[in-house]
């Protein structure tokens, strides 16, 4: 399927250089990509902000998101951080942690009066930052479920159906900036709901991440062959870690979440794996400090004993000493 403008554009003409925009997405990678494309084919005011080398890509292929049997080719607008200058209602950052510090410098011209800003990261150590730089009422919770990844090709690979974005803010009140920036991004296929505890279900998935990563990475397979090669006990161990550090930071896993992760994460012949696993797979950097190494410091500070997840942290930090 090809959308309206699929012809790839001119490396100059896609650019976004006006005095206002109405939704900013910060990286076009597997995540930004996909909602910001979805958004763009819903007919909304949508610009990227990206790095050169990711502008020369979306030049010349396009955004294209990928799926079972269908490709769909998206003319993006899009705009490099040397040219921002315009100020967006609504700011969605959709970027790796280890990009965070340099994005927050470069949305500054951005952010308004009335900006919210959506932050879709993984881990809890964003939310300080954002805070820090903008003020925690302009800063939304955020918790995206999707599978996606960005091939070799630069192109958003769609891996499932099952996609929903969650947001909220940090203090629990429904307010009319809260509900401007949900209106913004509903109606683009995918459900988009205000959570009365976004800090909870970040931390809920931040657990369920963290598990599926830690065994994944740890036992270097599928959930299927993980379980096929004995390995139930121990993805019931880190289960218990992830949840036991949750609870003692505040934010116990409701019993029917905890039977849903097992469940995941324990299912014979299962093909389902983390993206620390595919990022791995991949020879790609992986999020350690942010889903792991973090975590692990929130269980150390009520001494709670992980060896599990230490196990996963410092091969992934063995990995990461052997990247390019």
């Amino acid at each position: 399927m090809t959308f309206p403008g699929s012809p790839a554009p001119p490396a100059d003409a896609p650019t976004a250089e006006e005095a206002y925009m109405s939704i900013l997405i910060v990286g076009a990678g597997a995540t930004g990509g996909y909602f910001g494309g979805r958004l763009t084919q819903a007919g909304r005011d949508v610009t990227f902000l990206v790095t050169q080398r990711r502008a020369e890509v979306l030049s010349q292929r396009g955004l294209r998101i990928v799926g079972p049997g269908c490709t769909e080719i998206i003319t993006p607008r899009f705009i490099t951080p040397e040219r921002l200058s315009a100020v967006a209602d609504t700011i969605f950052i959709a970027v790796k942690a280890a990009a965070l510090e340099a994005v927050i410098k470069e949305i500054g011209p951005a952010v308004g009066p009335e900006t919210m800003i959506v932050p879709i990261l993984n881990g809890m150590r964003h939310m300080g930052a954002l805070n820090q730089a903008f003020g925690s009422r302009r800063v939304l919770g955020g918790v995206a479920v999707l599978a996606t990844q960005l091939d070799d090709n630069g192109d958003v690979r769609q891996l499932n159906d099952d996609v929903s974005l969650l947001i909220g803010t940090q203090d629990r009140q429904r307010t009319p900036a809260a509900e401007r920036t949900a209106s913004e991004l509903s109606g683009a296929g995918f459900p988009v709901a205000i959570s009365d505890d976004i800090l909870a279900a970040m931390w809920y998935k931040w657990a369920f991440i963290a598990a599926a990563g830690a065994l994944t990475c740890l036992l270097r397979g599928a959930v299927g062959e993980i379980m096929a090669a004995g390995g139930d006990d121990v993805a019931r161990a880190i289960i218990e870690e992830t949840n036991s550090i949750a609870g003692a930071a505040g934010y116990p896993i409701p019993d029917g979440q905890a039977q849903q992760t097992t469940q995941i994460l324990t299912a014979a012949g299962s093909p389902f794996t983390s993206s620390m696993y595919r990022d791995l797979q991949q020879g790609r950097p992986v999020e350690v400090e942010t889903i792991l190494g973090d975590l692990i410091a929130e269980g150390r500070k009520a001494n709670l004993h992980t060896p599990l997840l230490k196990a996963a942290t410092v091969a992934l930090r063995v990995y990461a000493t052997r990247l390019p």
